[in-house]
C-alpha cells in the first residue's frame, strides 16, 4: 500500500510541476502580446529598444544626411522618433554630442530650403536655412497667424495656453525669406502664415525651450557670422502631432554648433500624439534644464 501511494504522490507532483509550468508559458504568451493583440510581440522589443535607447537620455553619435549640407539622416531621425518622454526627464537632450552634422562650407546663398508637407500633410521634413545679419526681424511685423499644422486643437478658454503654432525657422531669424525660401529685400518681416514652416508645438516647448536656441542663432547673426540653421519636427508613424523637433545650427568660422532634441511635452498635460488632443496630468512633470 504504501508503494502505490508513494506511485500516486510522484503522479500527483509531476502533474502539478507541468501545470505550473504551462501557467507561467502562458503568463508570459499574454504579457509579450498584449494578451494576443500583438501575436508577433515586435509592440514589446520596440518599447524595449526605445527605453535602451533613452537609459542614457541622448543619442551620442549621428551621421549626416547625404545632401551637400549634411544635416539629419533618416536613420537618426527614426532614432529620434522611438524616444517616449519620461515624466521628470529634461525638455531636451543632446544629439551627437551636441555638434551640428550641417556642413559648415557648404553655405553659399542666403535662402532657406522649404520641403514639402508630406502625403498626410505634415512638415515631417527638415527646412534648413543659410542665414546671416540681415536676416535678423523687426518683431513689430508679426502678424496675426491662422494656419492649422496637423494635430492642431485652439487652446482653451480658460486661458490656459497649450498649443503654438511653432516655426521651424523661426520669423525672428527669416526677415527678407519669401515664401520660395529666396531673399526679397521688399520684404521686411520674417517667416509667417507659411504652412511649410509651421507644426504643432506645445507652448511649453516653443516659448520656454525653443527661444533658447533661436536666441543663440540671432546672437551669432548680429555678430556678422553666416549660419546654417535646420530644424526637423519628428513624428512617429503616421500620428499628426510630432514627438518633437531636432534643431542644429552651425555657424562658418564654426563658433556656434549645437544640436538638440526638443520633447514636444507640456507640464501638466499629455497628448495623444495621433491627433494632437491634450488631457490635464497632473503626474507630467518636465526639468527644463538638461
Amino acid at each position: 500500500m504504501a508503494r502505490r501511494r508513494s506511485r500516486r504522490n510522484t503522479k500527483t507532483t509531476n502533474a502539478d510541476f507541468w501545470a505550473i509550468v504551462i501557467i507561467i508559458l502562458f503568463l508570459f504568451w499574454f504579457v509579450s502580446t498584449k494578451g494576443g493583440s500583438d501575436p508577433s510581440g515586435q509592440q514589446t522589443r520596440d518599447r524595449i529598444t526605445r527605453n535602451d535607447q533613452q537609459k542614457d537620455n541622448k543619442i551620442e553619435k549621428a551621421k549626416p544626411a547625404a545632401k551637400v549640407y549634411g544635416g539629419l539622416s533618416s536613420h537618426d531621425y527614426q532614432k529620434l522618433a522611438d524616444l517616449d518622454f519620461k515624466s521628470g526627464s529634461s525638455s531636451y537632450i543632446t544629439v551627437n554630442n551636441d555638434h551640428s552634422t550641417l556642413i559648415k562650407n557648404a553655405w553659399r546663398v542666403n535662402r532657406v530650403i522649404y520641403s514639402d508637407l508630406d502625403s498626410l500633410n505634415r512638415t515631417s521634413h527638415s527646412n534648413t536655412a543659410f542665414l546671416q545679419k540681415r536676416n535678423v526681424a523687426n518683431d513689430s511685423l508679426r502678424e496675426r497667424q491662422f494656419i492649422e499644422p496637423t494635430g492642431w486643437h485652439y487652446n482653451r478658454r480658460n486661458g490656459t495656453q497649450i498649443y503654438n503654432r511653432g516655426h521651424l525657422i523661426a520669423y525672428s531669424v527669416s526677415a527678407g525669406i519669401d515664401l520660395d525660401g529666396n531673399f526679397n529685400p521688399r520684404n521686411l518681416s520674417g517667416d509667417q502664415n507659411n504652412p511649410k514652416n509651421l507644426f504643432t508645438q506645445s507652448a511649453f516647448s516653443n516659448q520656454r525651450i525653443q527661444t533658447m536656441f533661436e536666441s543663440r542663432i540671432r546672437v551669432a547673426l548680429r555678430q556678422n557670422k553666416k549660419v546654417i540653421y535646420q530644424a526637423t519636427p519628428i513624428f512617429r508613424g503616421n500620428e499628426l502631432m510630432a514627438r518633437g523637433i531636432n534643431l542644429q545650427a552651425v555657424s562658418t568660422d564654426g563658433t556656434l554648433d549645437f544640436n538638440v532634441y526638443l520633447f514636444n511635452v507640456q507640464p501638466g498635460y499629455s497628448f495623444n500624439y495621433n491627433n494632437g488632443r491634450a488631457k490635464v496630468n497632473h503626474e507630467i512633470y518636465v526639468k527644463e534644464n538638461y
